[in-house]
């Protein structure tokens, strides 16, 4: 297939970047369904780390197989697929070449007590598993913030050099923050932001709430009309360089078909480049998954 015009601009906004890095931005951004048009939906199963087997496949039992998710995302015809270590390495060799694959490099838990995250993974596992990119989750407002956004500039860097793309998760979370503020707008957009500094290729974060956290932030957004999803998104967007970076919304806790189709749709409107979903995918069975990834599919194709 052909590079589309839309997937060239795309990369043309990462001008430090090496081809190989490029190479792999273009792997992901010309594969499945949406190939060429610049929207994203990627598979992430990384949640049995923080919310255990049970919490996160019960509901689904065929989901404790790793095969089950390459397979799901590639039957669905997903943009990219992305999990730990484990997960990667069970069908690496199986789907080698069949969907891009993203290494989550760090995870954390819910026996936890800390608000942090541990390296479980390696650019050169990345390299080993034929992976695409890797992805790593920051904490902004976490105590371990600064530690988190040193590992992955280090990690970013070493990632780069050898032609991997770089996805980070920037989850707002932190003794300032109750849990309106981890989704409110001015922190979304302050997240997104960061994860941008950092250097990262794909930017991961929450749809916006219109609630305003910062006091110091309120100033700033007098008179800011946040009224609908389709104008947070675009602020959030907007923070990312202008649009210079590739920004997707996770799909958050399970909820109903029609209200995450209806978000997704604000997702679109806004300028989103896409979704990564997880439990409201593989927590459901198989082909009530593969309906609902069609339908999300055809949203962001302007078809439904």
């Amino acid at each position: 297939m052909a590079m589309t015009e839309t997937v060239k601009k795309i990369l043309s906004h990462y001008e430090s970047d090496n081809p190989g890095t490029k190479a792999n931005l273009a792997r992901i951004l010309m594969q499945g369904k949406l190939a060429g048009t610049g929207k994203l939906v990627i598979l992430p199963v990384d949640q049995g780390f923080e919310h255990g087997p049970a919490r996160s496949f019960a509901p689904n039992p065929a989901a404790y197989d790793p095969y089950y998710h390459y397979q799901l995302a590639i039957d669905a015809g997903l943009s990219a697929y992305a999990a730990p270590l484990g997960m990667l390495e069970v069908g690496a060799a199986e789907f080698a070449g069949q969907i891009p694959t993203i290494l989550k490099v760090n995870s954390s838990n819910s026996l936890a007590t800390d608000k942090n995250q541990a390296i479980t993974g390696s650019v050169s596992d990345a390299l080993r598993l034929g992976c695409s990119a890797i992805g790593f989750t920051i904490y902004p407002g976490s105590e371990f913030a600064f530690d988190l956004m040193e590992e992955i500039r280090e990690m970013a860097e070493e990632a780069k050099s050898v032609g991997l793309a770089v996805v980070i998760w920037s989850y707002p979370r932190g003794p300032m923050l109750d849990k309106a503020g981890e989704t409110a707008l001015d922190i979304c957009a302050y997240a997104a932001h960061m994860a941008a500094l950092l250097g990262a290729h794909i930017i991961k974060v929450k749809p916006p709430t219109d609630v305003i956290s910062l006091e110091a932030a309120k100033k700033s957004y007098a008179g800011f009309d946040a009224s609908t999803m389709a104008k947070r998104v675009k602020h959030v967007v907007n923070s990312c360089f202008a649009g210079k970076r590739i920004v997707v919304f996770s799909g958050g806790e399970a909820k109903s078909l029609e209200g995450l189709y209806q978000e997704i749709r604000g997702l679109r409107d806004g300028g989103a480049n896409g979704s990564i979903i997880g439990r409201n995918t593989f927590q459901r069975p198989r082909e009530e998954a593969l309906a609902m990834l069609q339908t999300i599919t055809d949203i962001y194709l302007n078809k439904a």
